[in-house]
């Protein structure tokens, strides 16, 4: 067992009284100041105040040996970090005890997912790897006192200071070469706390990552066994290539950063999610959306006339039309819906729930403007439904085949005005998380990977079939969204 090593200064507490805290280890001074790569320019009315930094290292020795990055890591290479956040209650332990406490949770954390203390290396063959050599994550403290609860909570108005609550602001996956693979941001709001982490989309999926998240959580809450769903290391499938990837000489990503665009997050309550499913199966000319518990067991009852298209295929749809007739295009432009895709058991052999790294692909579904805008919500989602009926194990397949006669990075963005990328999943264990003092309020994300036609979708915080989608829209696009009273008669917040 290796002893908890941190690098660590404070203006709150001495750093003697808190080194008594931890096993002894390894401490280095650092700045108090935000470096520049986890915020982007402050102003006076939404500066952060960072308390302390320090580098947090893998409770015990790592005996991982380097993991290849399989072909869906690399196609995030030149991605952002993943950002996600939740906010919660103000904790009853005060920060001195607090922050102490967090890192030696997130420390064993640590042992038990190596490669988040690690950094990736190439070869010199080219070939990339994480060196799981336990260099340790970042941990920030934070104060934020001119923030709420209630501010980070309205979901038209996003609080400009909620890309400060994360660490490494628009930091790319390839840097991690050479920083952290994963970081923390801890900041005390003026009525509750929120728990920022950005980590490499290079190294890790959303389905990996909520797992170590969670048992982070569960570690902080006094759960000392091993987790419930221990991580799978094998790289042994057929993402795995041998075929090297050559990247571009300029390491940025794919989309204009800079480019305006509005957000907001759109709540859509289990009841309106299956009145939309109906509409989507039935016409809506059926009696169930005369009663919705009635209609959501129907549908699921065997006996019963079943329906083949899914609740969040059903959304997908709304949300699909709704932009294109936003966006007025041309009727003969083609406009794309995409969706990311698990795979791990849409392959043969199957992988398992636990795989950890990327396992992700993604769905497209094609049709011009004109037949989107016009056509009945059902149409459109027909064409959704039969996209990811027909997305198998020899889909998977093939295009690991056209990976590798074409290797290169994933490209996000909205390059032609007229594509929609629908990202994470309501199906994430995102609110299953405790870290003593009640489960989030709120699960945000951070300014990472955001473009004209981004939306990722996020479980409701109560749970039974509800959604919220986190959707970036340019502004006068936005504009239109909230004028059309189809698309806004589902929105329940």
């Amino acid at each position: 067992m290796k002893a908890l090593g941190v690098a660590y200064i404070s203006r709150t507490y001495p750093v003697c009284s808190f080194q008594e805290k931890q096993p002894s280890g390894t401490w280095y001074m650092l700045s108090t100041t935000m470096p520049s790569s986890s915020s982007s320019s402050f102003s006076s009315d939404d500066a952060i105040t960072v308390l302390s930094k320090c580098t947090v290292l893998p409770h015990q020795n790592s005996t991982l040996g380097d993991l290849k990055l399989s072909i869906s890591d690399l196609n995030m290479l030149l991605s952002h970090y993943i950002q996600k956040g939740c906010l919660f209650t103000t904790p009853s332990l005060p920060s001195h005890t607090l922050i102490p406490h967090l890192i030696n949770a997130l420390s064993h954390t640590l042992s038990l997912f190596p490669p988040f203390a690690g950094r990736l290396k190439t070869d010199h063959h080219g070939y990339v790897y994480i060196a799981c050599n336990d260099a340790g994550v970042d941990f920030i403290h934070a104060t934020a006192d001119h923030i709420s609860v209630t501010d980070l909570l309205l979901p038209s108005h996003l609080h400009p200071t909620l890309n400060h609550l994360f660490p490494f602001h628009h930091k790319i996956s390839y840097t991690a070469h050479s920083s952290p693979i994963m970081a923390f941001q801890v900041t005390e709001l003026v009525d509750g706390l929120f728990i920022g982490c950005a980590v490499c989309h290079a190294v890790t999926d959303g389905a990996s990552f909520w797992n170590f998240f969670n048992t982070f959580a569960s570690l902080s809450k006094g759960v000392t066994i091993c987790p419930s769903r221990p991580p799978d290391f094998r790289r042994d499938s057929i993402l795995t290539s041998k075929i090297l990837l050559r990247l571009p000489k300029e390491i940025k990503v794919t989309f204009n950063v800079d480019a305006p665009f509005r957000e907001r997050i759109f709540s859509f309550s289990r009841e309106s999610i299956q009145k939309l499913k109906a509409v989507v199966n039935n016409g809506g000319k059926i009696y169930w959306l005369e009663n919705v518990e009635l209609m959501g067991k129907l549908s699921h009852d065997t006996q019963a006339k079943t329906t083949e298209i899914s609740s969040f295929q059903s959304l997908c749809a709304l949300m699909w039309r709704s932009v294109t007739k936003a966006r007025n295009l041309e009727g003969s432009k083609v406009t794309t819906f995409r969706m990311a895709v698990n795979v791990r058991h849409r392959m043969e052999p199957k992988l398992g729930d636990h795989y950890f790294g990327n396992a992700i692909q993604s769905i497209a579904t094609c049709a011009e403007a004109g037949d989107v805008v016009s056509s009945e919500l059902g149409w459109c989602a027909e064409q959704l439904n039969k996209s990811v009926k027909a997305f198998d194990s020899a889909t998977v397949c093939r295009n690991v085949e056209n990976w590798e006669r074409e290797p290169k990075c994933f490209e996000l963005g909205n390059h032609d005005g007229a594509t929609l990328q629908m990202g994470s999943s309501p199906r994430f264990p995102m609110y299953d998380n405790d870290f003593g003092w009640g489960r989030p309020l709120a699960v945000r994300s951070g300014g990472a990977n955001k473009f004209d036609g981004k939306m990722s979708a996020f479980p409701g915080r109560n749970g039974g079939g509800s959604v919220d989608l986190e959707v970036v829209l340019a502004p006068h696009t936005m504009d239109k969204l909230l004028s059309d009273p189809e698309f806004m008669s589902y929105v329940s917040g």
